[in-house]
């Protein structure tokens, strides 16, 4: 067994709101997880790693990521073949790890790719690539929000979505996303728009927690924000239309929320004149309420997670880093807006006591950055940081 030390660094850890100047830690290169903690002069070790006053944090996660999605193609986004969006996925995979994100969740890819990639994963194939939760095709009715070739299971009953929910697992995806409401890049249909029932979804929430998986629900206003709630889904993903009730319930539930808000600035930002102007809109019309709306969540005390929707238009891979600014618009401080990522999009994907925090007996995945993570979230969106999985560095 040997052991690597790192030095001279500042460090936030992810659990609390503070610095810890002149800080080291220890990894065992086995087990890639730390072993030891502290400041001052370091532990011994076979090998020491001077980080040259720099500040270091945990890795980001992003549990709403699209990687067969290209954020620059804005039409036919589903018409690519198999072998070009396991292309797209595995160079959208090494982005993200190059900004820093060391965790993410799928929530619907074409192909099932995910999956397959996952296992090439396993066998050390994909390097430079994060930790992966894979979801596989989203589960939509027919006619709804994701209806596209290759990228949905289509249910119209309960027992529908119960046969597709096992055929997914079967296939090895391992979570699910369900789609409650019409979205922004589904022509003729609108954020308020119910689409699966809460017995469909309740269906696919069964099914899952059988298996002690995860149900993730694309729902952007009412009554599909409600719906989803009541099938008893595991994270709201967008909730653009929260209402105080609605999160009240998330909080006795247990429900996360993924506000996603840069998917949903890019679009009206960037998209005049590129995009359909039905698609403009829609994000444009919502973005004001959508601030107001999450402000309330969050002061009521709804966990909110770290996600993006990385794929969709003009929602680059690299982007993740963009979304903690956001979020310190809805009232959070720099330090809440990390904890997003660090304690509870660990704590909803399960692996809050292996990742997620740079703590004694978690694995040692953190980046380098040259300026104060806690005074600017503008400082995580560093190009050129250094980026560690298990103490090993991959960029």
């Amino acid at each position: 067994m040997t052991k690597t030390t790192f030095h001279n660094f500042t460090l936030f850890d992810g659990t609390n709101d503070h610095n810890v100047p002149d800080a080291w830690f220890t990894v065992d290169n086995d087990t890639h997880k730390l072993v030891d903690r502290g400041q001052g002069t370091p532990a011994a070790a076979d090998d020491q790693v001077d980080l040259g006053g720099q500040y270091v944090m945990p890795g980001f996660f992003n549990v709403h990521t699209h990687v067969t999605l290209s954020p620059d193609s804005f039409s036919g986004q589903f018409g690519h073949s198999e072998s070009e969006v396991a292309v797209f996925a595995y160079e959208n995979l090494q982005t993200l790890l190059k900004s820093g994100v060391t965790y993410v969740r799928q929530c619907g890819t074409t192909y099932d790719s995910d999956v397959k990639l996952k296992r090439l994963q396993q066998q050390g194939l994909l390097p430079h690539t994060p930790h992966m939760l894979t979801s596989g095709r989203a589960f939509s009715m027919t006619g709804g929000h994701g209806d596209a070739p290759h990228a949905a299971y289509l249910v119209d009953s309960p027992d529908e979505m119960r046969k597709a929910v096992r055929q997914a697992f079967k296939a090895g995806a391992e979570t699910v996303k369900v789609m409650a409401t019409g979205g922004v890049m589904t022509p003729n249909d609108f954020m308020e728009d119910p689409q699966l029932s809460v017995a469909e979804m309740h269906a696919a929430v069964e099914e899952a927690h059988h298996k002690r998986r995860l149900v993730a629900a694309h729902a952007e206003g009412n009554p599909g924000i409600q719906n989803a709630l009541d099938a008893g889904v595991d994270s709201i993903e967008h909730g653009f239309y929260v209402t105080a009730d609605e999160a009240r319930q998330m909080i006795k539930q247990g429900t996360y929320l993924t506000p996603t808000l840069i998917a949903e600035w890019t679009i009206p930002a960037f998209g005049k004149g590129v995009l359909p102007d039905w698609e403009v809109k829609k994000c444009a019309n919502a973005l004001d309420d959508t601030y107001v709306n999450l402000k309330r969540a969050f002061e009521l005390g709804v966990k909110f997670t770290c996600g993006t929707d990385a794929g969709t238009p003009f929602n680059g891979f690299d982007l993740t880093p963009d979304e903690f600014g956001l979020l310190t618009r809805v009232g959070m401080t720099p330090a809440q807006a990390y904890q997003c990522s660090s304690l509870n999009s660990a704590a909803l994907l399960g692996v809050d006591q292996e990742y997620g925090t740079l703590e004694v007996g978690k694995f040692a995945d953190f980046q380098v950055l040259k300026a104060d993570p806690l005074a600017d979230t503008a400082n995580v969106k560093q190009a050129d940081k250094q980026v560690y999985l298990g103490g090993h560095r991959e960029f």
